[in-house]
């Protein structure tokens, strides 16, 4: 009886860890066509730019951008197709972290606090509760030595 509860248990937390995945993935994918969109937005004369910067902000974001495509994509795949989940939740916990990190160490320099305020913190406390829900809703795998 406990074994088919806890099998339940672990059945919702394996829809809610991929339903996470789907949904940061589209979300990510959407940011990064946004990022490639700006450049090709930027490379139109007499419009206001659309990221603070020149030419070289908008070939890094473009970059950057379909990375996030590719990484969003990935993640939406995983959510669909659950075998690949768990170790694209991995990754992408510890991405998250390291760009909670990026975004602390920002936030008490001097120059970004003064163009971008408080958004740093409040970027990094949201990948850090995304990277706190892959780890937490992560599903059990099996137990293989050798595959």
């Amino acid at each position: 009886m406990r074994e088919a509860g806890l099998e339940e248990i672990g059945a919702d937390m394996s829809a809610a860890y991929r339903t996470l995945a789907a949904i940061v993935g589209l979300a990510f994918s959407a940011l990064g066509l946004a990022l490639f969109a700006s450049f090709f937005a930027y490379q139109n004369s007499g419009s206001p730019a659309p990221l603070p910067g020149g030419p070289l902000v908008h070939y890094a974001a473009a970059t950057a951008g379909c990375a996030f495509v590719a990484w969003g994509g990935a993640l939406a795949a995983g959510g669909i197709r659950g075998d690949l989940t768990r170790s694209l939740g991995t990754v992408t916990a510890f991405a998250l972290v390291l760009l909670a990190l990026m975004r602390i160490v920002a936030w008490f320099m001097g120059d970004y606090y003064a163009l971008a305020g408080d958004l740093p913190r409040a970027e990094a406390a949201g990948a850090l509760v995304l990277a706190l829900g892959f780890v937490w809703l992560r599903p059990r795998g099996e137990r293989r030595i050798f595959t």
